[in-house]
């Protein structure tokens, strides 16, 4: 772990250090103080006046058509408010997914209720509402649907498709990218590389599972909803036009979130039935799931086939690649649509010079829980497919595996680098980048030379131990827009607005950090306030690597504007023109006599009331939007050091090292968190976690003792280096995300260090490897070469 220690700051009498630069600081975190007092407030903790709970009934059975549902026992129990099936919706619309470009999917949205038929085990198939959250318990156990399974489930995204509905395949889509001449590459190619990977279904496990508080006031016609925070303005919006309201009729609001990592915030079918009852019972509705709801039911993510090949010249460089992906969605298109799939072929590349790329990624539905987005969605698996990829060409043509990824990076001075493909319906243009010099500079970081000969001596010895590394490009800054509105108050406190959401990443510090920075005041005056619809007009939420780049822009643009008022006021206050005056500490200060005047004081002189205003605009405050066009493309690389069990197929890992350009780091010590936290939920990926199903698609992973997630004992001792070597040209500060750094690289890099302690290369094909899977590699390539040697 690295020392983040607040700098000293420079001693020079004559020109004294800036107290308010505060960008590139690792201050304390601002929001951490409620949790570590035990105030904070989870959707759990919340309870209204005269609250109804609700208990959702699912499906037992993967596939089937609907015979009945008999709800009469649960509605005659006392304290039952009221049993809903499908029939009790009317015409509520299905949950729909955002605007894109893919076109086709509109057939496979979820309803909230099953219609007619179940499409996989856990799906709502009717809603109980009751006084207290036991009875309702009672009343579900007492609704049965009677499903006949008239189909066998399809379970294998490479399966032969079936019928969704009526004139709608399970294979709904399939996504093209492309450009150049790939079958002249592979015509022309000294080698021909060809894998087929895998990359195993799981997904955020958060501390707290999900949970939605709805409250509909009928006097002002108001619709309330705590819960469904991680895009709050557009889940706004979708809900007033699925009940028939107006915008300003609903209103979102973020509690404390207990983890939310790409699968919290989205709109589920239980955040839409709450708020309906809410309505139409006339009293709000509490709903909060239990883990073995949320491992059935919440999204899932990452289960992918990829059948990959790379066409490559006598000297190693790559001359095209082909690839065909199979992505597992699941049993509905969510809020996410095709995206995942979309991004796995435009990002796969990652900084490799490739010369001609076809890649078709086949979208299919499966009878298990849909997917949508987890940390670092399509990069953790584009990543262990491209890197696996390297090292098949590296043991190909005998080139050490760095030297092979020199030999095919982009040169920083190709920067930026057009890709002439899109993700997210983004141009992939890689803004800026040195990835031949991060590359050396993660070598020297962890000694890699010096930890190849060690794992070297200690295979000699006879354990078995392997060194890997995984390179990656991250994406962060998705836009559209963001918008901030900065006050200073009279009393001296820093209000800042935004529709970002916090999702535990500390964007309330890193705002409040580019505030303070940008107008010359304490980080501590700050005061952010996020994931509210009533207190700002638009927003865009958390997600993407986003909220730094984006709100953070937004901020110091606010803040900016803010200043310069300020200072304007401050030189009339002083008399002295606006050009001397030097805002620091919260204190303006004229350089030609020395006279100062508070932040507080200006904006007091700034109040309506004030006859120190003038002809001037009453109060100290600005709003403004940042628009960005195209995403930017932070870059690191992992590398780890495992240790293998032969007997039991057991990988642990010793050590581990990630090196990561941020472009420019607002605070050092919150990005090594993010990173070692990412790491955590990459090594689960890696090494642990799976959702399994059986033949019959019945759910096989609902409980923690089927699921296994690491703990401390699992992680290593990790070492983070932060670079900036890359600042992001699209913004002023330079700034690229960090959020999923940890992740991405993790597969690749412990995936290349078990083949090195086995001394197998190519060995892993498949993540996560288990012990079982492990073994059962083993046995499978030793057969092969022992055939190969026949």
């Amino acid at each position: 772990m690295q020392d983040h220690s607040l700098p000293r700051l420079p001693q020079d009498h004559n020109h004294p250090p800036r107290r308010s630069a505060y960008i590139g600081r690792a201050v304390t975190r601002l929001e951490d103080r409620p949790l570590v007092l035990g105030a904070g407030r989870f959707v759990g903790d919340m309870d209204v006046p005269h609250q109804l709970w609700a208990r959702v009934v699912r499906s037992a059975h993967a596939v089937g058509r609907i015979a009945g549902i008999d709800t009469s026992a649960a509605r005659a129990m006392p304290g039952v408010a009221a049993v809903w099936t499908a029939e009790d919706l009317g015409n509520l619309p299905h949950i729909p997914f955002r605007a894109t470009k893919i076109e086709g999917l509109d057939p496979y949205t979820q309803p909230c209720l099953a219609k007619d038929r179940v499409r996989y085990v856990g799906e709502p198939v009717a809603i109980v509402f009751a006084e207290d959250p036991y009875l309702a318990e009672d009343a579900a156990e007492a609704v049965f649907a009677e499903i006949d399974e008239d189909m066998a489930p399809i379970l294998d995204a490479r399966a032969e498709p079936g019928e969704f509905a009526p004139g709608h395949s399970s294979a709904p889509l399939t996504l093209t990218k492309g450009y150049g001449d790939v079958d002249a590459a592979f015509a022309g190619a000294a080698h021909v590389v060809e894998l087929d990977l895998a990359i195993g279904r799981h997904s955020g496990i958060p501390m707290e599972t999900r949970g939605a508080l709805a409250a509909w006031d009928h006097g002002r016609e108001r619709l309330d909803l705590w819960g469904a925070t991680k895009r709050p303005h557009w889940n706004r919006d979708r809900l007033a036009e699925m009940f028939g309201l107006s915008p300003s009729q609903v209103a979102l609001h973020e509690p404390h979130v207990g983890g939310g990592f790409g699968i919290r915030g989205e709109l589920y079918p239980e955040d839409i039935l709450v708020c309906l009852a809410a309505m139409r019972l006339g009293r709000p509705v509490k709903w909060v799931e239990d883990r073995r709801e949320h491992m059935m039911a919440a999204n899932q993510s990452r289960e992918q086939q990829h059948l990959i090949r790379a066409a490559v010249d006598a000297e190693g460089r790559l001359l095209a690649i082909d690839e065909t992906l199979h992505h597992d969605q699941g049993a509905y298109v969510r809020t996410h649509g095709a995206r995942v799939a979309d991004m796995s072929i435009g990002l796969l590349l990652g900084p490799y010079r490739v010369p001609a790329y076809a890649a078709r990624a086949h979208f299919r539905l499966t009878a298990k829980t849909p997917a949508a987005t987890y940390r670092a969605p399509s990069r953790f698996e584009s990543t262990f497919v491209r890197e696996r990829l390297m090292d098949a060409i590296a043991t190909r043509t005998g080139l050490d595996p760095l030297d092979l990824r020199r030999r095919n990076f982009i040169a920083s001075s190709e920067m930026p680098f057009d890709r002439h493909m899109t993700a997210l319906e983004s141009d992939v243009i890689l803004d800026s980048g040195d990835y031949e010099g991060l590359l050396g500079k993660a070598a020297e970081f962890c000694g890699l030379d010096a930890l190849r000969a060690e794992a070297a001596e200690r295979r000699a010895k006879g354990e078995c131990v392997g060194v890997g590394l995984g390179y990656f490009v991250e994406k962060s800054g998705l836009g559209p827009s963001e918008l901030v509105r900065l006050t200073v108050h009279p009393d001296g406190g820093i209000e800042i607005v935004t529709g970002a959401a916090s999702l535990g990443q500390g964007m309330e510090t890193a705002v409040a950090q580019i505030a303070a920075d940008t107008l010359g005041a304490d980080y501590q005056a700050c005061r952010v306030i996020h994931g509210d619809t009533d207190r700002i007009s638009h927003g865009w939420g958390a997600h993407a690597s986003r909220v730094t780049v984006m709100t953070g822009e937004a901020t110091r643009r606010a803040a900016e504007t803010v200043r310069a008022k300020a200072c304007e006021m401050a030189a009339s206050l002083l008399d002295c023109t606006p050009d001397a005056i030097n805002i620091d500490g919260g204190i303006a200060t004229c350089r030609t006599s020395d006279a100062s005047v508070t932040l507080a004081e200006i904006a007091a002189a700034l109040d309506p009331v004030s006859p120190k205003r003038g002809d001037r605009d009453p109060g100290l405050a600005a709003e403004a939007w940042y628009h960005n066009k195209h995403m930017n493309y932070p870059y690191g690389a992992h590398v780890a050091l495992v240790i293998i069990d032969r007997d039991t197929g057991h990988v642990r890992l010793d050590r581990y090292w990630i090196t990561y350009d941020v472009g420019r780091a607002i605070n050092p010590a919150m990005i090594e968190g993010q990173i070692v936290g990412g790491l955590a939920q990459g090594l689960g990926g890696a090494l642990l976690e799976e959702f399994r199903f059986d033949d019959q698609g019945q759910p096989l992973s609902v409980t923690f003792a089927d699921y296994l997630m690491p703990t401390s004992a699992e992680m290593p001792d990790c070492r983070v280096q932060i670079l900036q070597d890359a600042p992001s040209p699209l913004n002023p500060l330079g700034i690229k995300g960090s959020g999923e750094a940890g992740v991405t690289g993790a597969g690749a890099a412990i995936a290349c260090a078990i083949d090195d302690a086995l001394q197998r290369p190519g060995l892993v094909t498949r993540l996560p490897v288990t012990p079982q899977y492990l073994r059962a590699r083993i046995a499978e390539y030793d057969a092969a070469r022992a055939g190969d040697a026949i």
